[in-house]
């Protein structure tokens, strides 16, 4: 896709999922703003992927580790066709596949289930180290939060992967700077990122998360540094782009009423113009 393609996509995108979020009356909206723009890029330009094959062995891998944004990952399968779009409607109902947080097992083009923060990292290695000894080209691509990063496990595969010189995997850090309940800052404060990352051996590139030419040109396969694992640091906005959400921590997992729901939307449809 083109950039204003993958812009109207990203923007569909968002609509789906604050209507999916409202009408459960359950989600977590603002981190799955602030990562929709990474997850439209990955889907739409960058992975090599077929809804038609989701098992097929040759396709790349994405692993959303921050499991909570399962409805911007669901919404984002739907678009790319895994999964019928009018199943969207289903999110978090009983009996649904559409769990809040993403299961391998019953959903089609989820790599691995992701919920307890700290996993998707670690889980990524082992993926990104199996296509190594297979001799394979596929890559792994695995999406943290900011929050996320203050988890050990974290730092633990972040060593092993330079270590192992998997440069066929790459973090994408969605660094909107809040978690549950305060800021990143606020509450164990693993900023600055980059150099941290560069000491451990990663090539690592800062970009908005929220520009999708800066996001392809990170993600594209040229920018791969031999021997190095990639880490990208996404700056992004928790809740972006509507205006009251933005940058406020109460949006984490917060249900916009039907009031908030109806201004959401037509900034959305605005921004969409």
């Amino acid at each position: 896709m083109e950039i204003d393609e993958l812009i109207a996509t990203a923007n569909r995108i968002r609509r789906r999922d604050l209507q999916a979020v409202f009408d459960a009356g359950a989600g977590h909206i603002g981190g799955e703003m602030s990562v929709i723009d990474i997850l439209t890029t990955l889907y739409f330009h960058t992975m090599n992927i077929d809804p038609s094959i989701p098992l097929s062995p040759n396709r790349d891998r994405l692993v959303l580790s921050k499991g909570h944004t399962a409805c911007a990952l669901y919404v984002t399968l739907a678009e790319k066709g895994f999964i019928p779009k009018e199943e969207i409607s289903t999110f978090l109902k009983p009996h649904s596949r559409l769990n809040g947080h993403p299961n391998r097992v019953k959903v089609p083009g989820v790599e691995t289930n992701t919920g307890p923060l700290g996993h998707g990292l670690p889980v990524s290695v082992g993926m990104a180290k199996a296509a190594k000894l297979d001799n394979a080209s596929w890559r792994t691509f695995v999406i943290t939060g900011d929050g996320e990063m203050q988890e050990g496990s974290n730092w633990e595969a972040i060593m092993c992967a330079a270590h192992l010189q998997l440069d066929n995997l790459t973090l994408i850090i969605d660094h909107n700077k809040l978690q549950q309940g305060a800021s990143l800052a606020d509450t164990n404060n693993v900023a600055p990122l980059v150099p941290k990352l560069a000491a451990f051996g990663w090539a690592v590139e800062e970009v908005d998360g929220h520009d999708m030419a800066q996001l392809r040109m990170a993600l594209d396969a040229d920018a791969i540094t031999i021997g190095k694992p990639k880490c990208i640091i996404a700056h992004t906005h928790k809740g972006h782009p509507i205006s009251f959400m933005s940058d406020n921590v109460m949006w984490h997992h917060g249900v916009p009423n039907a009031e908030q729901y109806n201004s959401a939307m037509a900034e959305l449809l605005e921004a969409a113009q």
